[in-house]
């Protein structure tokens, strides 16, 4: 008799995945209201910019926050409706969010490097949503879920991001600036490794799964 392989992990994996992406969210929404310290280069930034900081915070916010809705295959099941509507609203959050972030890419730290890696960040970001959207107007639901996979690995470049910092600058002490940069490429590149990896195997690519 074949067995089937536990669930367990799989299942404790995308929670923790929904998890974190649940709380990169919370803190971007409270990092628009809370006092920032004039010594944080961030915060003189976000200070001095116009519209992109706080547009860019709220929309990657709300992408992120609407991350477990569009994940659930219980959700799209049962409730389409409910799946459409955070669908579409998750598409005008990055539209936001993604406009947002090619405007604060040429500021960011690091320079040129890190200033393409989210501009190519941003640009992929908006282009991938966009023909998910399309393929679902279309009716082609199983390419619709693939191209919506890649649309959440970048949204989840946010998660990614602050990991590395964290390992590089907090854990290993390393220097700031090449971690930022480093940062600011794997963040997105890795995610999108790591989900054309999982799209191939039999969990991505097996019937009513979800594929993200």
């Amino acid at each position: 008799m074949r067995h089937r392989p536990a669930a367990w992990p799989h299942t404790l994996l995308k929670a923790l995945f929904a998890l974190a992406c649940t709380a990169v969210a919370l803190h971007a929404f409270a990092y628009l209201y809370r006092t920032h310290s004039p010594a944080d280069p961030f915060a003189a930034r976000f200070a001095l910019s116009g519209w992109d900081v706080p547009a860019h915070f709220f929309g990657a916010g709300l992408a992120l926050l609407l991350v477990p809705v569009q994940l659930s295959a219980t959700v799209r099941r049962r409730w389409p409706a409910l799946h459409r509507l955070s669908g579409w609203l998750s598409a005008a959050a990055i539209l936001v969010g993604g406009l947002a972030g090619l405007s604060l890419a040429p500021k960011a730290q690091g320079g040129l490097p890190s200033a393409t890696a989210f501009a190519l960040l941003s640009l992929l970001w908006l282009g991938v949503t966009a023909n998910g959207v399309r393929l679902a107007v279309a009716g082609r639901f199983a390419a619709h879920r693939r191209w919506m996979a890649y649309s959440i690995a970048l949204t989840a470049a946010a998660v990614s991001l602050r990991l590395i910092l964290g390992l590089g600058v907090g854990l290993l002490q390393l220097p700031f600036a090449p971690v930022y940069v480093a940062a600011a490429w794997l963040s997105w590149l890795a995610n999108l490794a790591v989900c054309a990896w999982w799209l191939r195997t039999p969990r991505g690519t097996g019937r009513g799964s979800s594929a993200a």
